[in-house]
Protein backbone atom coordinates (compact mmCIF):
# COMPACT_ATOMS: atom_id res chain seq x y z
CA UNK A 1 0.00 0.00 0.00
CA UNK A 2 1.45 3.44 -1.03
CA UNK A 3 0.06 7.12 0.34
CA UNK A 4 1.21 9.74 2.36
CA UNK A 5 -0.60 11.31 5.24
CA UNK A 6 0.13 15.09 6.86
CA UNK A 7 0.03 15.78 10.37
CA UNK A 8 1.35 18.54 12.41
CA UNK A 9 5.41 17.97 13.30
CA UNK A 10 3.98 17.88 16.92
CA UNK A 11 2.01 15.09 16.70
CA UNK A 12 4.92 13.02 14.24
CA UNK A 13 7.31 13.85 17.30
CA UNK A 14 4.56 12.71 19.77
CA UNK A 15 4.08 9.21 17.79
CA UNK A 16 8.28 9.29 17.25
CA UNK A 17 7.94 9.33 21.00
CA UNK A 18 5.62 6.85 21.47
CA UNK A 19 7.06 3.92 19.87
CA UNK A 20 10.22 4.89 21.60
CA UNK A 21 8.38 4.32 25.33
CA UNK A 22 6.78 1.42 23.60
CA UNK A 23 9.71 -0.18 23.16
CA UNK A 24 11.34 0.42 26.89
CA UNK A 25 8.42 -1.08 28.23
CA UNK A 26 8.20 -3.95 25.87
CA UNK A 27 11.86 -4.40 27.05
CA UNK A 28 11.21 -4.20 30.62
CA UNK A 29 8.20 -6.61 30.43
CA UNK A 30 10.74 -8.99 28.44
CA UNK A 31 13.35 -8.84 31.60
CA UNK A 32 10.24 -8.98 33.93
CA UNK A 33 9.34 -12.57 32.31
CA UNK A 34 12.50 -13.64 32.63
CA UNK A 35 13.35 -13.23 35.97
CA UNK A 36 9.67 -14.64 36.50
CA UNK A 37 10.99 -18.19 35.41
CA UNK A 38 14.23 -17.72 37.11
CA UNK A 39 12.01 -17.16 40.24
CA UNK A 40 10.19 -20.22 39.22
CA UNK A 41 13.40 -22.48 38.58
CA UNK A 42 14.37 -21.26 42.46
CA UNK A 43 11.07 -22.21 44.29
CA UNK A 44 11.16 -25.38 41.89
CA UNK A 45 14.29 -26.03 43.60
CA UNK A 46 12.95 -25.25 47.59
CA UNK A 47 9.35 -26.61 47.54
CA UNK A 48 7.04 -28.77 45.76
CA UNK A 49 4.94 -26.73 43.45
CA UNK A 50 4.23 -29.29 40.57
CA UNK A 51 0.52 -29.19 41.90
CA UNK A 52 0.41 -25.35 41.49
CA UNK A 53 1.68 -25.35 38.54
CA UNK A 54 -0.86 -28.25 37.34
CA UNK A 55 -3.29 -26.16 38.33
CA UNK A 56 -2.25 -22.66 37.15
CA UNK A 57 -2.09 -24.40 33.92
CA UNK A 58 -5.56 -25.79 33.81
CA UNK A 59 -6.87 -22.60 34.72
CA UNK A 60 -4.90 -20.27 32.78
CA UNK A 61 -6.40 -19.34 28.97
CA UNK A 62 -3.14 -17.54 27.76
CA UNK A 63 -0.35 -19.25 29.14
CA UNK A 64 1.36 -22.21 30.60
CA UNK A 65 4.26 -22.80 32.62
CA UNK A 66 6.49 -25.59 31.62
CA UNK A 67 9.47 -27.40 34.23
CA UNK A 68 11.51 -29.26 32.73
CA UNK A 69 14.78 -30.53 34.51
CA UNK A 70 14.27 -28.05 37.14
CA UNK A 71 13.71 -24.97 34.78
CA UNK A 72 10.40 -23.30 34.20
CA UNK A 73 9.56 -21.37 30.80
CA UNK A 74 6.34 -19.31 30.59
CA UNK A 75 4.86 -20.25 27.22
CA UNK A 76 2.11 -18.30 25.36
CA UNK A 77 -0.58 -20.63 24.27
CA UNK A 78 -1.13 -18.49 20.86
CA UNK A 79 2.63 -19.29 19.97
CA UNK A 80 3.79 -15.78 20.37
CA UNK A 81 7.69 -15.07 21.12
CA UNK A 82 9.56 -12.04 22.58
Amino acid sequence: MNGTVTIQLQDFDELREAQSKANTRLAGLSRAAKELEVFLSFLCTRESIGVYVEEFNKQSRTSRINIEDGRAKIVFKDGAED
